[in-house]
């Protein structure tokens, strides 16, 4: 299956380190992506959520040293599709999110655009 990039797709960006969110915020924008955030605390990124309209995200696993876990059950429980962003592995993942992808920080932006299509476009 192709993916579709004629649909723009509504990606919630949560990352707390700025110079990191503008870059994946610029770099989806070329991609026909619509940003939604980017929230920088788990509180701001849960009211995003409440908020709908969200077709996918990208989810830091740590926020100001605060551990996303609520934000990935949320998502989750919205079926809606994430990927993780970290550094430090598939280990310092939510337990009960192992299976989820995950984009190892530092990440290349034709990383990133393979995961958008794998992921949350459905591109084999």
């Amino acid at each position: 299956m192709e993916a579709d990039r004629s649909k723009p797709l509504r990606i919630l960006l949560v990352e707390d380190e700025p110079l990191v969110a503008m870059a994946i915020e610029d770099s989806l924008e070329v991609q026909n992506v619509g940003v939604i955030g980017p929230a920088g605390t788990v509180a701001e990124a849960l009211e995003l959520i409440a908020k709908g309209g969200i077709d996918a995200a990208l989810l830091d696993v740590t926020l100001r040293g605060e551990r996303v876990d609520s934000v990935a059950d949320a998502l989750s429980a919205r079926g809606i599709p994430f990927v993780f962003t970290t550094g430090h592995g598939a280990a310092g993942l939510p337990r009960s999110h192992q299976d989820r992808p995950v984009l190892t920080k530092p990440f290349r932006e034709v990383e990133m655009t393979d995961a958008i299509d794998r992921y949350f476009r459905g591109a084999a």
